[in-house]
């Protein structure tokens, strides 16, 4: 069997592409089950990360829009376990009621947070900005704006 010399230098391109690829892959998303911040500062850093990884597909992808749809701020109140015990909506949108019921849903859905181990329980503020696609940034990992 004749092999043309440029199909085997494709063919040998490929293979070591497709090792390469297998063995540098990117990891899998893993979600912080405990916090060990000593401030909640800290926490509200594990917490909006725990918060992407639970909503990876609603998280909007790059810096928004100079005008975002919404903004709600939402103090949450976490237990030593990091159940949500208790959310205080500081602003909401009066233009967008519904985004705020979808804020408090997914803070729900998404209890219990990373357990705050060093603080037994944790109360901090985080700035939702929600894009017309029902996408949002977390203001402790935001992208910034246009």
């Amino acid at each position: 069997m004749k092999f043309h010399r440029a199909t085997l230098a494709f063919a040998f391109t490929a293979l070591t592409g497709l090792c390469l690829a297998s063995t540098h892959a990117a990891p899998t998303a893993t979600i912080q089950k405990v916090s060990t911040a000593e401030t909640p500062k800290a926490y509200r850093m594990d917490a909006a990360r725990y918060i992407y990884a639970s909503y990876p597909d609603r998280i909007y992808k790059g810096k928004l829009p100079p005008l975002v749809h919404a903004i709600v701020v939402a103090e949450v109140v976490v237990d030593g376990a990091g159940g949500v015990k208790h959310i205080n909506m500081i602003r909401v949108p009066t233009h967008a009621p519904d985004v705020t019921a979808s804020v408090q849903k997914m803070i729900h859905a998404a209890s219990p947070l990373p357990a705050p181990s060093r603080m037994g329980g944790a109360t901090f503020t985080e700035i939702w900005l929600v894009d017309k696609s029902g996408r949002f940034q977390l203001d402790a990992l935001t992208e910034g704006q246009r």
